[in-house]
């Protein structure tokens, strides 16, 4: 297997880029093709398929340029920028997605150098009255020499061969230029097209490959002396020209022949040069130059798909990165490409693989612009390009190749995302670290949030009169009960802001640091289960008054302040409540409402029921009381739940304030029905027995204080043994219920 993808004795420059991607660009589209395509749509519409190709491949091609100064790219071209950027599950995806497309080139050209021949063809039947039926009598014998010489000689004579057929291509379309044709129309319409010409996106179909020689270029990363020099300049400028040639060559058609003319034949390219003989030699070089940068660069696609170790099974993978011992040479990618192209060579119908083509071409560079455009977002210090696109080009390039997929033909589109989406699948299967992906997004949420978290900040300064809670929770029995976290995570699902955190006692060293990272770890996975959006955290503090003072001081997760805390403690060991009394004023002097969950055995019960204390004390309290309420019970687990508001008042009270309450729940638009809300007559007494005689099967049981009351532990501790859980409210402010 290869220690590498980088070929050792690598020794091409930016030329060979250049004219790997300009020899593909100017292709056998340009020959066989385009013509047709003037004819169909018109010149106006042939410029605007040009246009609308580089909207795709323009970005696309800033976006390589970008991506490949950036890090050291080696065999695989394309696939390896996407795979080091997008992760190997979602790079090995569509890497072999862009293989195939690849190895389906080959036969494209060779089909296409098949059909430079016809001139020859029809010469032979007319002088000597023999006639080859088909042109794969060509094609076929000619992918079978190539296929020799490929694996016998390597990338090396490729490159030679290329040289000699650019020198050629670019003798055609000089001496097309210069011809002055005998089938100029009359009268010039740039406008003018075919009666019941095809739609312009299935035209656009069969163009687009013509415009796909950038990724031609990518291939030779490994073969390259110095890719981030290379790689940029070959194929921006191959990119540049070809669409300058493209618009000329679109130009000469429309005034050298009719629309009917351009349709009708194939090589109407030689009716209108001045030596028309060259046409289909440049043709036949075009063809077989495309066909040699396919056949180079698919087979080191694959190779390093294999040297990845995509593929499920290793003898495979180990198979495809093995390479000849003295130059890396992909000889087993190169006899499976081999044998694909000869099936497509078979089928001989150039349109037909040029919209399997366009289709891959089209998700590929979709991917590498979405690459390009998250890296921007996601500012990491690692990616260091020195050459700069901008954001907007790479995401007008994404969205684009996206909408064209499906503009182009939508069955295609969604069988290949299917495809895709299989092959990933099997890749994740086998490849359980997804490199890069995790990471790439990450920095883009990181960077997102951010910015939502300053702009909040700057906001906080306004006026609000809603209210929701931004609430934190500090405690250090997280793993002997839960009903805190709940707390926490109910408050936070839809409505609020949770944070909670894990208080560890001790001094800040090395020993505490690993210990709060096991903590959090642990934390992470206990509350993966739950249905929570709750931001979990740990806290090393020398005590509990001093975790609280550094607690109440963090920015809450929101990008705003917290404006509620939340204390615990067990009924049956009330030990932690001498710590929450003791400092209370800390939080208090702070801003905050504070929240006290009194946990008994019976927990949160069946979460069908939440009551709600209201006394004439709870002025202040009962918005917020009732406000936690509501939002408690908009989480999926009290999906059955109801609220049920019971007002203790002296009798001569009681009608008044019912008549108040009404009018609040009715103006806070609270899912409280009337009948829910009962008026309890309350003179004198324990008020403890009353709501332990209407609450004791309540799951959750919400009771105002006012701080005054943290001086009497016993309020908090004492004559509610037989309740489910209670939380205690005291709000710093009364809560406008709008």
């Amino acid at each position: 297997m290869a220690k590498s993808l980088v070929n050792t004795n690598a020794k091409f420059g930016t030329l060979p880029v250049f004219l790997t991607a300009l020899s593909t660009i100017l292709g056998a589209i340009l020959f066989l093709r385009f013509g047709w395509a003037v004819g169909q749509v018109g010149f106006l519409g042939v410029i605007g398929i040009i246009i609308l190709g580089h909207v795709v491949t323009i970005p696309t091609a800033f976006a390589v340029a970008e991506i490949a100064t950036n890090q050291r790219v080696q065999g695989g071209g394309a696939y390896y920028i996407i795979s080091r950027s997008f992760g190997l599950n979602i790079g090995g995806a569509i890497g072999i997605a862009l293989y195939l497309s690849q190895a389906i080139s080959v036969a494209f050209y060779i089909i296409a150098f098949g059909e430079a021949f016809e001139p020859l063809i029809s010469w032979i039947a007319k002088t000597y009255h023999f006639y080859i039926p088909d042109r794969r009598f060509i094609s076929v014998p000619t992918m079978a020499l190539l296929s020799i010489l490929i694996l016998t000689k390597g990338a090396n004579v490729g490159m030679k061969a290329l040289y000699v057929v650019a020198t050629i291509l670019l003798a055609s379309l000089v001496v097309f230029f210069m011809g002055d044709s005998p089938l100029q129309p009359t009268e010039i319409n740039l406008h003018h097209k075919i009666e019941n010409n095809l739609n312009f996106f299935y035209v656009f179909t069969i163009i687009f490959p013509a415009f796909t020689g950038l990724a031609a270029g990518l291939g030779l990363s490994g073969d390259l002396k110095d890719p981030k020099k290379s790689i940029p300049r070959g194929t921006l400028w191959a990119t540049v020209v070809g669409m300058v040639i493209y618009i000329a060559v679109a130009y000469k058609f429309a005034i050298s022949a009719s629309p009917e003319d351009l349709v009708s034949d194939q090589l109407i390219m030689q009716e209108i040069a001045a030596w028309g003989p060259i046409v289909p030699v440049g043709l036949a070089a075009a063809s077989l130059s495309s066909a040699l940068g396919s056949i180079m660069v698919a087979p080191r696609t694959l190779q390093a798909i294999g040297f990845d170790d995509i593929f499920p099974q290793n003898s495979i993978n180990h198979w495809f990165a093995k390479g000849r011992k003295k130059d890396n040479e992909p000889i087993n990618g190169s006899l499976v490409t081999i044998l694909i192209a000869f099936v497509f060579v078979f089928v001989g119908d150039v349109d037909f693989v040029a919209q399997i083509i366009s289709m891959f071409f089209m998700v590929t560079y979709g991917a590498i612009c979405l690459i390009s455009f998250l890296e921007h977002f996601a500012a990491d210090p690692a990616y260091r390009p020195t050459f700069r696109s901008r954001w907007e080009f790479s995401l007008i390039g994404t969205l684009f190749s996206f909408w064209l997929m499906f503009k182009m033909n939508a069955t295609y589109a969604a069988i290949s995302v299917v495809i895709m989406s299989m092959i990933y699948y099997v890749i994740m299967l086998n490849n359980d670290e997804n490199q890069g992906l995790n990471k790439l997004f990450k920095g883009v949420i990181f960077q997102l949030s951010r910015q939502l978290q300053i702009i909040l900040q700057r906001a906080d300064s306004e006026k609000d009169t809603s209210w929701r809670p931004f609430g934190v929770c500090i405690s250090h029995d997280t793993f002997k009960r839960r009903s805190a976290f709940d707390i926490m995570r109910w408050i936070s699902y839809k409505y609020g802001f949770g944070t909670y955190i894990h208080f560890i006692k001790g001094l800040l060293n090395e020993k505490t640091t690993e210990e709060s990272k096991k903590v959090l770890d642990r934390l992470i996975q206990l509350s993966a289960g739950s249905k929570n959006r709750v931001y979990l955290d740990t806290i090393i503090s020398p005590s509990y008054t001093s975790a609280i003072a550094q607690v109440v001081q963090l920015s809450g997760i929101s990008g705003k302040g917290n404006n509620l805390i939340l204390f615990e403690f067990s009924r049956t060991d009330p030990g932690n409540l001498k710590e929450i009394t003791g400092n209370y004023q800390i939080v208090e002097s702070a801003g905050f409402d504070i929240c006290i969950l009194n946990t008994s055995y019976k927990s949160f019960g069946y979460k069908n029921e939440i009551h709600i204390w209201i006394s004439p004390e709870d002025y202040v309290n009962a918005n917020l009381m009732i406000l936690l309420g509501y939002i408690i019970l908009g989480h999926p687990d009290w999906k059955k739940g109801k609220i049920k508001i019971f007002a203790l008042y002296p009798e001569e009270d009681i009608e008044a304030k019912r008549k108040q309450l009404m009018e609040l729940i009715k103006t806070g638009r609270l899912p409280i029905s009337p009948a829910n809300i009962s008026m309890v007559p309350f003179e004198s007494g324990s008020r403890k027995n009353v709501i332990t005689q209407y609450s004791a099967d309540a799951d959750l049981t919400i009771i105002g204080f006012s701080t005054d009351a943290l001086n009497d532990m016993d309020e908090f501790s004492e004559g509610y043994n037989d309740l489910g859980n209670i939380l205690f409210v005291s709000s710093n402010r009364a809560k406008a219920i709008n």
